[in-house]
């Protein structure tokens, strides 16, 4: 599987990204804890302000009747005579006045007989008052008044007072008759409703509720009491007696609440305030909700933070990177981006240095090569120069020998016209019309060495002969057709130099009809084997054309050689069809 090549952009900024992310997700979760903890605290303290305020007003309330109680004792009983007086008048005053907060008052002998009750009320027929709990606790601790569980009124017959739920308050009091004392009870029947009226509502937060205990856990007051009476609803009200004044934790049925306890001073009492945990946390969905969407926020804003900073970082590194594209694409001229930080910035420097460097050695090498190429050419042109003159001299030595003189001026005179052009003044570069006459004046002078064995013509466009052309490129080939193609001919040789342009290029043709070559022998004239069918001839002329040409003007151009035995041999030159101007012969 091929290996994904990431961008350094795209690295760090997943790499910057996930690390701010994990960063942001860990401060965010202790943040969250944190906060978590803060709430808790917060609404378990404002839980415990409330449960105060309710302790406070069930304490008032439990001093305003314990008040009635030594109002009732200390000014209406105690002092009074109740073998000569009545305190029915005294009795009913205070209950007028709080008689929204009071059901009946009765005062009962030691014994349990009634002696007064307010209002005017009888004792059920066959209860026994001295056996009650509310009757026997106080005359068992004489110095404490004495709160009864919550009960229906039973006591009394009458319509009026059936089925009303009390507290009774009872306490021992002294009882005077004549110059006798006795001890007697004083019961108060506080109506429920008032003390229910204490919690209406309150509560702690949404879910929570507050209820009501007496010191052994039995329930007072609870805003579901008919359910758990029906047994419906359960509450943890007998573990909660043994709790101490504060905040707690329990788990009751399966789930967390905090519970706030609060007791009542004298009576022992304790107001039990239950939150469950969910509203005390932050794990409401709300809150969920607003923890994603700050999380997608803070995600949002450190990726665009992570996108600038990167982009600061590698947009540097990019620029420097296409330049270093174009350098590998060849331009070392290319302007190389320098920016950044330090470190990008001195690796463009660097990179640019290097480009100028490299500039230099290629400049060092091309002149290198280029005054390589120049000593070769001049030596490939040394080799031929000789070899044109050593034949041209056997042709005119031997005209003399033959007593040709006439012949033989025109031999001299022809071969000076040829050495004129083939000096040149020392250029390289002629007009094709230097090189068609310097080859005219070679095959005239080759025509009078082989009298009547081979004709020649010259064909040239006259466009052409303006043209740029290598200097001594059609002699050599002209001097291997006759050396090769006409010396064992009887007569009827023909040699054709045919100059032309095609396209961009110039071509020149010498084509002769003799004897021809096979491919062998084709290909060993451009091998370094001198190839020679005669003891006058040399084949080093074809292979130095074709290298001058090519060390000169490169590939594609040079020489192509077709040839068949018995058939004639044609070379074609290819050149750049390129006007000659004077003043640049020598440039290579």
């Amino acid at each position: 599987m091929e290996k994904k090549n990431n961008s350094i952009r795209y690295t760090i900024f997943v790499y910057f990204t996930v690390t701010a992310l994990a960063a942001s997700l860990l401060i965010t979760f202790s943040l969250y804890q944190r906060l978590s903890s803060q709430v808790s605290e917060m609404v378990m303290a404002e839980n415990q302000s409330l449960i105060n305020q309710v302790a406070r007003s069930v304490e008032s309330y439990l001093r305003t009747v314990m008040k009635l109680s030594d109002s009732l004792y200390y000014g209406a009983v105690k002092n009074a005579d109740l073998s000569s007086e009545s305190i029915n008048n005294q009795i009913t005053l205070l209950y007028d006045n709080n008689k929204d907060n009071v059901d009946n008052i009765a005062l009962f002998t030691q014994s349990g007989s009634m002696v007064e009750a307010v209002p005017a009320a009888r004792v059920k027929s066959g209860l026994q008052v001295e056996k009650e709990d509310w009757f026997y606790n106080a005359l068992e601790k004489t110095e404490n008044q004495h709160f009864s569980y919550p009960h229906v009124q039973y006591i009394f017959d009458g319509n009026e007072n059936q089925y009303r739920w009390v507290v009774s308050l009872s306490r021992a009091v002294e009882l005077t008759e004549g110059t006798s004392t006795t001890q007697g009870v004083l019961l108060v029947d506080l109506s429920y409703s008032s003390l229910e009226h204490l919690f209406d509502g309150i509560t702690t937060k949404k879910g929570g509720y507050v209820y009501l205990i007496s010191n052994d856990g039995e329930i007072l007051y609870h805003p579901k009491i008919q359910q758990i009476d029906s047994g419906r609803l359960k509450e943890n009200n007998i573990a909660a007696a043994q709790y101490k004044d504060g905040n707690h934790r329990e788990r009751f049925e399966g789930k967390e609440r905090n519970i706030t306890v609060k007791s009542i001073g004298y009576t022992g009492w304790k107001i039990i305030g239950v939150t469950p945990k969910n509203v005390v946390s932050l794990n409401s969905i709300k809150t969920r909700l607003f923890i994603i969407f700050l999380i997608t926020l803070i995600l949002s804003i450190l990726a665009l933070i992570n996108s600038y900073i990167s982009s600061r970082i590698t947009n540097p590194i990019k620029e420097l990177e296409k330049s270093v594209g174009i350098l590998e694409e060849g331009n070392l001229n290319a302007s190389i981006s320098i920016g950044g930080s330090y470190e990008i910035q001195h690796l463009g420097n660097s990179i640019k240095n290097m480009a100028k460097q490299i500039r230099v050695l290629m400049d060092d090498i091309v002149k290198e090569h280029e005054a390589k190429r120049k000593q070769e050419f001049d030596t490939l042109q040394s080799q031929i120069n000789p070899h044109f003159l050593y034949n041209t001299l056997d042709i005119i030595v031997w005209m003399i020998e033959n007593e040709q003189k006439t012949e033989a001026v025109k031999a001299v005179t022809a071969l000076a016209r040829f050495f004129r052009i083939s000096l040149s003044k020392g250029k390289s570069i002629i007009p094709v019309r230097d090189e068609l006459e310097h080859v005219r004046n070679y095959l005239m002078i080759q025509h009078m060495r082989f009298k009547n064995k081979f004709s020649y013509e010259i064909q040239a466009d006259e466009f052409c002969m303006n043209l740029t052309s290598l200097k001594l490129v059609l002699q050599p080939l002209v001097e291997n057709a006759i050396y090769h193609g006409m010396e064992f001919m009887d007569g009827e040789g023909e040699i054709l130099v045919r100059v032309y342009q095609k396209d961009c290029d110039l071509y020149m043709t010498v084509k002769d009809n003799g004897l021809g070559m096979t491919p062998e022998q084709v290909a060993g004239l451009f091998s370094d084997r001198v190839q020679s069918n005669s003891k006058k001839g040399s084949g080093i002329g074809v292979k130095n054309v074709s290298e001058r040409i090519r060390l000169y003007f490169g590939e594609p151009y040079g020489l192509t050689i077709c040839s068949e035995p018995d058939e004639g041999t044609e070379i074609t030159i290819r050149l750049p069809a390129a006007a000659y101007e004077p003043g640049k012969e020598n440039a290579i």
